[in-house]
């Protein structure tokens, strides 16, 4: 069906008004929200799946922003976390109306709407509303060519009042079933025109579909917070003070750079070819990952990703440095793992991923992960004394030299003389190891699916 505001409005008055009605006789007690969360032991979290969100990681482990946050404010509150996940925005929003969990933490963006009904903990990320089509469209310059172009959006997202308010003559089409993740695909493949996303979830998604684009920032600065029943100042209190204690400390820095920190890394001409080998190389090698990350604890899509990003799979491949084979392997590093031929792509492989699982034991227990992988592919790439000089300049410069958050930011000082001259093992091109590192982890997000099922 297709909506515009002059339709859009009233039903939206009206939907604030049975809202009211139908809420009034759950109002009593309200206050008690934080009482009775302590009182039940758990604080029940509404979410959706969504990569931005909440979803089950590749060990079946629950995962995502949105789930690091919560278990934080649960462990705070004193008390277990439980999530109920729903399929759409509209569904966690009418279960928070019904009583059925304490708070929506689903990507939800801070709107007028929904401030009439609802009270927003603190605001935890800024993001932007894009248009997004295919790559092949044509770029929006004019707000008149909005109304030429159809548009498809999730129901009960902040994408209707940003047109309502914003855009009043544009028209669009609302899907009941699908998420902005399921409708960026259609965009993809060209089944719908457009549709409009967060700027979190389409920087995550066009890694999978480098096919789509934004054609047009619709509005900017727009809020992310968790939302709640109105009249629960106790709670309000509760959450705000978690917030200020979860940013200073530096646990929220480390949520946004494990779930965002790679994301930027984004080059279309790269990632399409990188699809296109994925089909055509991946499958000679495959298996030889998935065995040889086995025997040593480690992830055989990131394996994979680290090899691809040495040597794009190429078995012969060679850098003017001398470094060799599928997993370029310096010849004194080859030899020490027992590679007789650094061209043999088997053994290559397993030398990378005994040699990966070795990095990793380089650090001592207070660096946990994903730090310690992080860490270990830059050490394998800068080296181990360089890194260990930037661990100690770390520590001389106030930062923590087992948070990978600050050693990304310390590694590029490893080029800069007034550094680097006081350092052991002297000057690095320390911005290499950052991008390495960002590189495989763009590269290990795409991967993960072709090997789930080993």
């Amino acid at each position: 069906m297709v909506y515009s505001n002059h339709f859009i409005a009233p039903v939206l008055l009206m939907g604030f008004f049975l809202f009211v009605v139908s809420c009034s006789a759950g109002d009593e007690g309200a206050e008690e929200l934080l009482g009775r969360i302590k009182s039940n032991g758990e604080l029940v979290v509404l979410t959706t799946n969504q990569p931005t969100t909440y979803f089950i990681d590749r060990e079946g482990d629950p995962a995502g922003p949105e789930f690091d946050m919560t278990q934080s404010f649960a462990k705070y509150l004193g008390v277990e976390a439980r999530y109920l996940q729903l399929d759409s925005v509209d569904a966690v929003i009418d279960a928070l109306a019904k009583g059925e969990g304490d708070i929506a933490a689903a990507g939800l963006t801070v709107t007028s709407e929904r401030s009439l009904k609802y009270d927003f903990g603190p605001a935890y990320m800024d993001v932007s509303e894009y248009l997004v089509c295919h790559r092949s469209s044509k770029i929006v310059d004019d707000i008149g060519q909005l109304n030429t172009i159809e548009i498809v959006i999730p129901s009960s997202t902040s994408y209707i009042e940003t047109l309502v308010e914003n855009y009043p003559e544009v028209t669009w089409v609302l899907d009941d079933d699908l998420l902005t993740p399921q409708l960026l695909e259609k965009v993809r493949s060209k089944e719908i025109e457009c549709t409009i996303s967060d700027s979190t979830i389409f920087d995550i998604s066009r890694r999978y579909y480098p096919e789509i684009s934004s054609r047009y920032t619709l509005i900017e600065g727009s809020e992310l917070a968790w939302m709640h029943v109105k009249d629960n100042p106790r709670f309000n209190t509760a959450i705000n003070a978690w917030f200020s204690e979860y940013k200073a400390s530096g646990e929220y820095a480390q949520v946004v750079e494990k779930y965002y920190g790679h994301i930027d890394a984004f080059d279309y001409v790269d990632i399409q070819k990188f699809k296109r080998r994925i089909k055509k190389r991946l499958p000679k090698y495959k298996d030889w990952f998935i065995e040889a990350a086995k025997k040593h604890g480690i992830s055989p899509s990131l394996l994979a990703a680290q090899s691809y990003q040495e040597s794009h799979w190429d078995p012969k491949a060679r850098s003017p440095t001398g470094v060799r084979g599928i997993m370029m392997l310096t010849l004194p590093v080859a030899k020490s793992l027992g590679v007789k031929s650094r061209l043999n792509a088997k053994q290559n492989i397993f030398a990378g991923a005994k040699f990966q699982e070795k990095m990793k034991k380089i650090f001592d227990e207070n660096v946990s992960e994903p730090d310690r992988t992080w860490m270990a592919l830059a050490a394998y790439n800068v080296g181990q004394g360089h890194f260990r000089d930037a661990q100690r300049l770390a520590e001389t410069l106030g930062k923590n030299p087992n948070l990978w958050i600050d050693m990304k930011d310390v590694l590029p000082l490893l080029s800069q003389k007034k550094y680097y001259k006081e350092l052991t093992y002297g000057y690095a091109r320390g911005n290499e190891p950052v991008q390495y590192v960002t590189r495989i982890r763009d590269y290990d997000d795409i991967l993960a699916k072709y090997f789930t099922d080993k």
